[in-house]
């Protein structure tokens, strides 16, 4: 069976009374790549209620014991998860082929497993469906936890945004059983996990419904501590109130620092060594929300794009110096060439316009795009401007004449950024279809001679395909390389950046700290740090060479669109959604 065009169903899984679990393969890779697609009944909620707890399980995938979510959809009678394949052997099978538990292999379980549940709780999502089938023991050793086809969202307008907390029965607390499911429900369920584990008995048989109590104790093979003991039994009470309230505690007892896990640490990073020197904001009642922001190369102008309009400031002022009317929609990239002469804007209404920056005119409008037209680059000479449009394709123009040099083709779905190797003969774009992808352009000597790049494309007229760049779970959304070359960042509506390596392809590390979709990558001029902005309201500072954040800059009271970084002086400049321009300095250069 084929879904989307794109997802082969192979296998059945796992079947509950709402959901079917599918094991997969994503047609759309090649070689096809293995996925797991959960298939729910619409019976068991709306399809608004669908969307919604999608968007919330997206955050989950920040977390390396959580499979991303790689895609959701709905038809009439169905809704659809796609997800990572785990590779391993869930623990029911682990069970049935070896022997019980040792207490050791329990301790590692919820040592492994607690930061997991933790994590979850922490993003107000309860799992409502632990349970040795859930969880996946893979070849590096680590415990993950899967299936979150059950999640219940607390919402604090509506409590539980679902009443029908499904799970499994003999695994589910009583009061989830009732649809009252609560976080300690998840603990309930782990602890009966961990006694069948150590027993190999079901659930149901290790319980004395005539006296009301658990007697799992009777079925070990081998003794166990006095303190797995307490900490089991407090985990199984029948009333939630007299349970351990969250996995904080559990840890606790257990003697484990919550905090000690890199991706669930919850101190604060460092200071930032930034501050805001100032505020643009639009003259008058002129308000409008910011798309794109650049810096003029000498670090004396900045231009922004909002709704029509692009705007050009005085940064030694502040004050706005003109405006460029033109476009008849969003103005959603905007770049200054090398020499700083031009400026060129990509527009929502499909067209892309040249500037003269020194008399503030139009020089031409390239038009030629069947789709918005959502990110501009100039090649290093200028001679070349490339753009990123939604109709899937990237164009290459010769900005000396204003004509079409190439249409390039490949993406499956809409290209959000485009940008030039410093070198010039690497062009970057990325797309919504979760790639980028790296095009060879001609050799420096045709690609910077203006008067034959006609000529040449003609015979040529697409690029050479380096490569295809596969990790992001979601699409890419920016993409930038570093000053030297040998870096791309890309940003993704996965929450993350991902640094590579341009001469292999290889992911170097993986950015986490945002907890929304990444709009925008910048590399400061000396290639040692990385700005990013996100629609988590902030703009965050990385240091390349460690991975490691260094700075979080916070003020904007809505998703941050774009950043842009003066390559003259040190200052940073995000714009917003909610219609502002903040200039961000080094505290220590104030006078």
């Amino acid at each position: 069976m084929l879904i989307q065009d794109r997802y082969r169903l192979i296998q059945l899984i796992g079947k509950g009374g709402f959901c079917k679990t599918y094991l997969a393969v994503d047609e759309n890779q090649f070689p096809p790549v293995p996925c797991v697609v959960q298939q729910l009944s619409l019976r068991y909620q709306t399809s608004e209620a669908f969307i919604y707890k999608a968007q919330q399980l997206k955050i989950l995938d920040q977390h390396p014991q959580i499979p991303s979510l790689i895609a959701y959809f709905q038809d009439e009678q169905s809704c659809y998860l796609v997800q990572e394949f785990i590779a391993g052997s869930n623990l029911e099978i682990l069970l049935q082929a070896e022997d019980a538990f040792s207490e050791n292999q329990i301790w590692q379980l919820l040592t492994d497993i607690l930061p997991v549940i933790k994590f979850i709780h922490d993003r107000q999502i309860i799992h409502c469906n632990i349970k040795p089938e859930n969880i996946i023991f893979t070849d590096s050793k680590k415990f993950v936890l899967v299936d979150f086809a059950a999640t219940q969202i607390f919402s604090e307008i509506n409590q539980w945004m679902s009443k029908d907390c499904i799970g499994s029965p003999e695994y589910s607390a009583p009061e989830q059983t009732k649809g009252k499911a609560v976080f300690a429900s998840d603990l309930y369920s782990l602890g009966v996990t961990c006694i069948h584990l150590m027993t190999q008995i079901s659930p149901f048989d290790l319980y004395d419904i005539a006296n009301d109590c658990w007697v799992w104790q009777q079925y070990l093979s081998t003794t166990v501590s006095d303190r797995l003991t307490k900490i089991l039994t407090k985990l199984l009470h029948k009333a939630s109130r007299d349970r351990f309230q969250s996995a904080d505690e559990v840890m606790l007892a257990m003697g484990i620092d919550s905090c000690s896990s890199p991706s669930l640490s919850t101190s604060q990073p460092p200071q930032p060594l930034w501050k805001c020197i100032h505020t643009l904001q639009g003259i008058g009642n002129v308000n409008t929300e910011i798309h794109s922001l650049a810096f003029s190369p000498d670090g004396k102008i900045l231009a922004s794009g909002d709704e029509k309009i692009i705007k050009l400031w005085n940064l030694s002022t502040q004050k706005l110096i003109n405006t460029l009317s033109g476009h008849s929609q969003a103005v959603k990239s905007v770049n200054f060439s090398p020499d700083g002469k031009i400026l060129a804007s990509a527009s929502d209404d499909r067209t892309i316009k040249l500037w003269n920056i020194h008399t503030s005119q139009e020089i031409c409008t390239l038009v030629g795009h069947s789709h918005a037209v959502k990110s501009v680059a100039f090649s290093p000479n200028g001679q070349i401007l490339a753009s990123g449009s939604w109709d899937k394709t990237i164009k290459l123009w010769d900005v000396n004449t204003g004509k079409e040099i190439s249409t390039i083709t490949g993406h499956q779905l809409q290209v959000n950024s485009v940008a030039f190797s410093p070198q010039g003969q690497i062009l970057a774009s990325a797309s919504l279809d979760r790639t980028v992808r790296l095009w060879e352009l001609l050799t420096n000597d045709v690609l910077f001679a203006s008067h034959e790049i006609t000529k040449e494309f003609k015979n040529r007229p697409n690029c050479t395909l380096l490569g295809i760049l596969s990790g992001h779970s979601w699409a890419v959304l920016t993409v930038a390389f570093s000053p030297d070359g040998k870096i791309l960042a890309t940003g993704s509506d996965d929450n993350t950046i991902k640094l590579w390596q341009v001469n292999t392809g290889q992911v170097i590390t993986t950015l986490l700290g945002h907890s929304w979709s990444v709009l925008a990558v910048a590399f400061t001029i000396d290639g040692t740090m990385l700005i990013s902005a996100s629609r988590d309201r902030t703009v965050k500072l990385w240091q390349v060479s460690t991975a490691k954040e260094i700075a979080t800059l916070s003020g904007h009271a809505d998703s941050v669109s774009t950043v842009a970084v003066s390559q003259a002086a040190q200052l940073i400049a995000s714009a917003s959604k909610d219609k502002t321009i903040k200039l961000w300095q080094l505290a220590q250069q104030e006078s």
